[in-house]
């Protein structure tokens, strides 16, 4: 059976002096505020579709990645995740950038990269934007 995500979002206004709301149905966090301008021009306090984005597609990652390493019979001690995710008025979502940092005991750098780029693969967010996203992956393993 298909897990279901639901998400809602509010505009009120035009594109450019507009602005709205969006929350997730789960409540795992609160309603955040989003416009025009913390798409294209990144004023704090606002989120953005691509910030989301970068969010879904980190956790969705260091899930992967998680599994993937378990799988091979290895256990993370920690992987911590950045996504960048780059948006270009007029074209869209055109890059984006994954970052591991990973600590895994016997484990050497070689296969931790290439479980890294694995999971890159495998994730569904990936997966998702696969073919219309540039997707990027600069995996190391830390003490």
């Amino acid at each position: 059976m298909a897990a279901t995500s639901r998400a809602e979002a509010t505009w009120e206004g035009d594109l450019m002096k507009g602005g709205g709301t969006v929350k997730p149905a789960s409540g795992a966090f609160a309603t955040l505020p989003i416009s025009w301008a913390t798409r294209a021009e990144r004023p704090g306090g606002k989120t953005s579709p691509e910030e989301l984005i970068a969010a879904a597609h980190a956790a969705c990652y260091s899930m992967a990645f998680s599994n993937g390493l378990a799988k091979a019979g290895h256990q993370a001690e920690r992987l911590d995740t950045s996504a960048e995710v780059d948006f270009v008025p007029g074209k869209g979502i055109t890059t984006i950038r994954l970052s591991v940092r990973g600590r895994v005991h016997g484990l050497d750098s070689k296969e931790f990269e290439r479980l890294a780029a694995e999971a890159k693969e495998g994730c569904p967010v990936s997966q998702a934007l696969k073919g219309n996203v540039d997707i990027s992956l600069d995996a190391r393993m830390v003490q």
